[in-house]
């Protein structure tokens, strides 16, 4: 029985595995391999009948002869293709069984994924409520630290206005305390600066501020006393006249102050100084005395 190559069913050339977004690279590989397995082994059948066409073609005689081989061929050629088909199937079979596990995979993937990103919600809203706590609790903080600041301020309010009451009024003193002050000629003859007499003089004075002042209560003894920069040795006092004689030690040099009277001011120059120092006692007692001694600001002026 002879067959001819034209009754063979022909292969679609425009036949093609379905297709569906989101395959893998690979999978598409496979499927080429399997079509192009498939052209070949077609194309070898096509050989084989153009073969034994031109067999028949030229030995048309010998055609009963070779009945059983072309037969045997013919099998042959059939039982190719059913294993093709049935290898085609089979791909298809596994393309599908394939697909399904993508799939499967797929919607796992996405189920893990919607899990997770729940849990991550709810997560941070629960960070996002303690912290919303928290500041909560720190406003609370703030308004009651701003109420107790606000309190303060009021209290410093009141103590600084009575601070500036006080200044004023310590101001007041001192102003009169100091125009209460006299300039008198010392014992050189130079005007003095103001002499206080007691210690609230004094202490205008050194708010005055024109001269630096170092107050002293000395002893009569053997040995020199410093005050300041210079130093007094106390010779002897005379109670009943408020009178007194002492030894001034200034620049390494000796003089003496005979027989001075209490807040008279007793002067002595000093190396630098274009005005003189000045001794003021204001309490003479037993081989005792107590006072200031007042020297510029400026020793060059």
């Amino acid at each position: 029985m002879s067959i001819s190559p034209g009754s063979l069913p022909t292969p679609d050339p425009t036949w093609r595995p379905e297709t569906s977004e989101g395959r893998p690279k690979w999978f598409t590989i496979f499927i080429l391999a399997c079509f192009v397995v498939l052209f070949v082994l077609t194309g070898y059948m096509f050989v084989q009948l153009r073969a034994a066409r031109a067999s028949l073609d030229q030995a048309n005689a010998k055609i009963q002869a070779h009945e059983e081989q072309i037969a045997k061929l013919e099998g042959s050629v059939s039982r190719t293709y059913k294993e093709a088909e049935q290898g085609i199937s089979a791909l298809r079979g596994e393309v599908t069984s394939t697909r399904g596990q993508i799939n499967q995979a797929t919607q796992k993937v996405a189920s893990e994924v919607l899990s997770k990103t729940q849990q991550n919600i709810e997560r941070m809203t629960a960070e996002q409520k303690a912290a919303l706590g928290r500041v909560g609790g720190e406003v609370e903080q703030l308004k009651s630290a701003t109420g107790e600041a606000q309190s303060k301020l009021g209290s410093l309010t009141g103590e600084v206005t009575g601070v500036k009451t006080d200044v004023s009024s310590t101001k007041a003193e001192l102003q009169k305390t100091i125009a209460e002050l006299k300039s008198v000629r010392g014992d050189l003859g130079v005007q003095s600066g103001l002499v206080a007499t007691n210690a609230s003089e004094l202490a205008a004075l050194k708010r005055l501020g024109e001269r630096n002042y170092f107050e002293f209560n000395i002893k009569k003894t053997k040995q020199p006393q410093k005050v300041g920069n210079i130093a007094m040795k106390l010779r002897s006092t005379d109670t009943k006249r408020n009178r007194f004689t002492l030894d001034v030690i200034a620049d390494d040099k000796l003089t003496e102050k005979k027989d001075r009277t209490i807040n008279e001011p007793v002067q002595f120059y000093v190396a630098k100084a274009k005005i003189p120092y000045e001794i003021v006692v204001n309490q003479v007692s037993k081989d005792q005395i107590a006072g200031y001694l007042a020297t510029p600001k400026d020793q060059g002026r």
